[in-house]
């Protein structure tokens, strides 16, 4: 995902998101063999607006340090569920969103680009 993030090529992030994981923060560290509940991801809710914000990235190195620490390696079929359940309640999605390429989707624009 990565190099579809620098390239900013929206089809070939979605192609890396169909065919590969993305790094999600959690609220806190969990069994790696256990999937994650809705309640273990980490969503940021703007404090004026109340807008929340899912951030994934495509390594743990761009999640910035003033996230929680906890990350999960959460492939597509889990980012479809997650979207297909939560999708209503998130205004937007940031990819990398400390770089060093950010992008920003939609919530529906991603679970669109997942089920190709």
């Amino acid at each position: 995902m990565a190099e579809a993030l620098e390239r900013q090529d929206m089809a070939a992030v979605a192609l890396a998101l169909r065919n590969g994981n993305t790094v999600v923060p959690l609220m806190k560290a969990g069994d790696r063999d256990r999937p994650l509940e809705s309640g273990e991801v980490w969503t940021y809710r703007d404090p004026n607006t109340g807008e929340i914000a899912l951030l994934l990235f495509s390594d743990a190195r761009n999640k910035p340090a003033n996230l929680p620490p906890a990350v999960g390696l959460q492939g597509p079929e889990w980012l479809k569920v997650f979207l297909g359940r939560y999708g209503e309640q998130i205004t937007t999605v940031f990819l990398d969103i400390a770089g060093p390429h950010p992008m920003q989707a939609s919530p529906a624009d991603l679970l669109a680009a997942l089920e190709l």
